[in-house]
């Protein structure tokens, strides 16, 4: 969501600017004063004067580190996803919005102080080293991620040029053992479409492994290339899709919208913080069933295309209850090259429901296992592995049944036999 994110700062900053500049030259003639921010900033200075002239350690308390120490407490005890970013953070931020950068291939989220994968990446050393959604990261470099470490100070550890190699301790709460590993860096792409393929009744299947500046063409020409082969109803296949882009969120959903619909809106902390995202695609909208499938991997971006196509009817949503990361960071440019990350916004559906830490709940709910999952996951990734027999040899387990995958399959046959043609359900 930076690309949205950014455009949003970018322009909150320079109102920003202007507001100090009013406010201090207002100040400067004795025309006003805001009496509640003069309180707090007079007793901050109060106690940073009082620990730096008393406490033992002189070079701990020198007022620039007890200033960037007083930063971080103040923005990141708000929420989980605010946070000031000092000078190296923020390069790091950058270096992930620019995808210059060596990594293992996890999605992360701090969930009440711990490191959590939301999920692995398909062909990347996370993935290969059998790291699983629910993991919990607790060593980096042996060292212990205990409280008050930042998301981006845990992300700039696993981080680092390609072919170095990092080792970290994985907590696994499903078997409470620690795992120890070592992984080589390995410069991260994802394809955002990573499976394109007709299943038997003429239902088409797409898989979308996250939302990138590129999702919308790969899943255009994908949705294109289905049409033309005849298919009268579609998966989109949203498991374990981390999210990215809110523009990408929205013109993927854009088919399936009339011109000027609602897909989704954000609101602020004022009223006037509110900012309406429609469809503009000029094409007709698409009419046919559509079944979407999600799980507790499916979050941000996922969680917005899910909600817009359940909140107005036109998809049926099957499989397990979404992440719930509904928030909207924007991200502020500060002086010394640094910068601040804070919580501004929450998404909302067309009608109003929050996704925010509640996800998207399924209509169909079919729960897979821990095992089910993991084995799933290496299999829609090998999918270029048909044989069972072979599978078996490669990988050590036989495929295991979809039972997402079937769930929606049997609701598209019935939402099909049942109306006798190809609108939407």
């Amino acid at each position: 969501m930076f690309k949205r994110t950014l455009a949003i700062a970018a322009g909150v900053t320079l109102g920003l600017g202007l507001a100090l500049v009013a406010t201090r030259t207002a100040l400067a003639w004795g025309w006003f004063g805001n009496r509640e921010l003069d309180q707090s900033t007079d007793y901050v200075r109060e106690v940073l004067k009082l620990v730096n002239e008393n406490y033992v350690d002189a070079k701990e308390s020198a007022y620039g580190q007890l200033t960037k120490s007083a930063l971080h407490g103040m923005v990141e005890t708000l929420d989980p996803h605010s946070e000031f970013l000092e000078s190296r953070d923020y390069r790091q931020v950058e270096a992930e919005m620019s995808g210059k950068f060596g990594g293992i291939g996890i999605q992360v989220e701090m969930r009440k102080g711990k490191v959590v994968v939301i999920s692995p990446i398909a062909g990347t050393p996370g993935e290969r080293a059998g790291i699983l959604r629910g993991d919990e990261i607790v060593r980096v470099n042996g060292l212990a991620i205990g409280k008050g470490v930042t998301m981006v100070s845990v992300i700039d550890q696993l981080r680092g040029a390609p072919h170095t190699k990092v080792a970290i301790a994985v907590y696994r709460p499903s078997t409470g053992k620690t795992l120890d590993l070592t992984l080589e860096r390995e410069i991260i792409k994802v394809d955002s479409v990573r499976e394109v393929r007709v299943l038997p009744g003429g239902i088409g299947y797409i898989q979308l492994a996250e939302f990138s500046e590129r999702s919308a063409e790969e899943f255009g020409r994908a949705l294109d290339r289905l049409l033309q082969d005849g298919i009268d109803s579609l998966v989109l296949d949203l498991r374990n899709n981390p999210g990215g882009l809110l523009d990408a969120a929205v013109e993927v959903a854009e088919p399936f919208f009339s011109k000027g619909e609602m897909i989704v809106y954000t609101q602020g902390r004022k009223p006037s913080d509110h900012e309406e995202f429609r469809a503009e695609g000029s094409g007709d909208q698409l009419h046919l069933p559509v079944a979407v499938l999600i799980n507790a991997g499916s979050a941000s971006a996922a969680e917005i295309v899910a909600g817009a196509l359940k909140d107005t009817g036109r998809a049926v949503i099957i499989g397990e209850r979404s992440f719930g990361k509904g928030s909207v960071q924007s991200i502020f440019n500060l002086k010394n090259g640094e910068g601040l990350r804070l919580t501004t916004a929450r998404y909302y559906t067309p009608s109003g429901v929050s996704i925010h830490e509640k996800g998207i709940e399924p209509q169909v709910e079919v729960v897979m296992t821990p095992d089910e999952d993991n084995k799933l996951r290496l299999q829609r990734s090998r999918f270029d592995v048909t044989d069972p027999k072979e599978f078996n040899d490669r990988f050590g387990f036989v495929p295991v049944e979809d039972r997402q995958l079937q769930a929606a399959l049997d609701v598209l046959k019935g939402i099909k036999a049942f109306s006798g043609s190809t609108d939407g359900p």
